[in-house]
């Protein structure tokens, strides 16, 4: 399966003057029309305030009735390349996330990327509550605005890392630098380091990275900035993401990480990936499962930048 791009409009269709438009994907060198049916597709940058920015995912809306098999969902989030590919069907809310090499139980940028096409697409509203099943459970994403997305996710604190769970310790030393805390969350490691000048020159070695039994690695610290409380990278090479632009499952560890660090609740976080991105996070008490259940409030904008059909 190849793109096929017969159209791209630079302002007429479009208010403003970034919008990128896939009339169609073709299996063959039949350009297919866009009226044709077809899985409805869109590329949208998540947690950005502008195209090109934050993080980008594919979503793919389904109808109730496909047939679409797993291999095909792999195969078309392979082919798409990007860190996440999400399918969705709207009359069920069942949302599952792809990246290039395995399907994930959690995906945050891929789940505001998810809202955002479904608006877009007029099987949503500004206002709405989409509660979506997914393979970690009910999680709901609310359109607060008509760029704008606040996730509830299950809080993943991270638990301190024995020995026995630790990749080689020098190894890890050559590899990271100076640690401040080693820990683990339900999906990946978790690294502190001394400041946000390690976080941002950190190099990584990706074929390290793969031998270690976690989804991915994610590095942090205290940001020295006054409008923002810490910072991250993320690093997933296991699941085919060297490193992933802005990546919100992480922040429902990095989140009631800080916020007993900070001793604060609500926070402003930053991505100091290439592309970079920003997210406000919040940790509250989840009042529907009784003291001590936690949930991470995540919120962001979001850019519809490529929209077609996948057939």
């Amino acid at each position: 399966m190849r793109p096929f791009a017969s159209t791209i409009d630079n302002g007429e269709h479009c208010p403003r003057d970034d919008c990128l438009f896939v009339t169609a994907m073709v299996v063959d060198s039949t350009p297919v029309s866009v009226e044709m049916p077809g899985i409805p597709f869109y590329i949208v940058d998540a947690f950005a305030s502008k195209a090109f920015e934050g993080n980008p995912a594919a979503v793919c809306i389904l109808p109730p009735d496909h047939s679409k098999s797993d291999e095909w969902m792999q195969n078309v989030a392979a082919e798409i390349n990007l860190s996440e590919t999400a399918f969705v069907i709207p009359e069920t809310q069942s949302l599952r996330w792809f990246t290039p090499a395995a399907e994930v139980d959690l995906c945050g940028h891929a789940t505001v990327a998810t809202a955002a096409a479904l608006l877009d697409a007029g099987r949503a509203s500004v206002g709405d509550v989409l509660r979506f099943q997914t393979r970690s459970g009910g999680l709901s994403a609310e359109l607060t605005s008509g760029n704008q997305v606040s996730l509830n996710f299950p809080s993943t604190p991270p638990e301190e890392l024995v020995e026995a769970d630790q990749p080689n310790a020098d190894e890890l030393k050559s590899l990271l630098g100076e640690v401040v805390f080693l820990g683990k969350s339900r999906f990946d490691l978790l690294v502190e380091l001394t400041d946000e000048q390690a976080v941002q020159a950190f190099e990584p070695n990706f074929a390290k990275m793969k031998e270690w039994k976690f989804r991915g690695i994610m590095i942090t610290a205290e940001s020295a900035r006054e409008d923002v409380d810490f910072v991250s990278r993320f690093f997933a090479p296991a699941v085919g993401v060297d490193e992933d632009p802005v990546t919100g499952s992480a922040h429902c560890c990095l989140t009631p990480y800080w916020a007993r660090k900070l001793k604060k609740s609500s926070m402003n976080a930053s991505q100091l990936s290439r592309r970079g991105g920003q997210l406000q996070v919040e940790l509250k008490e989840d009042s529907g499962k009784g003291s001590g259940t936690e949930r991470v409030l995540l919120q962001g904008n979001s850019v519809v930048v490529v929209k077609g059909i996948l057939v």
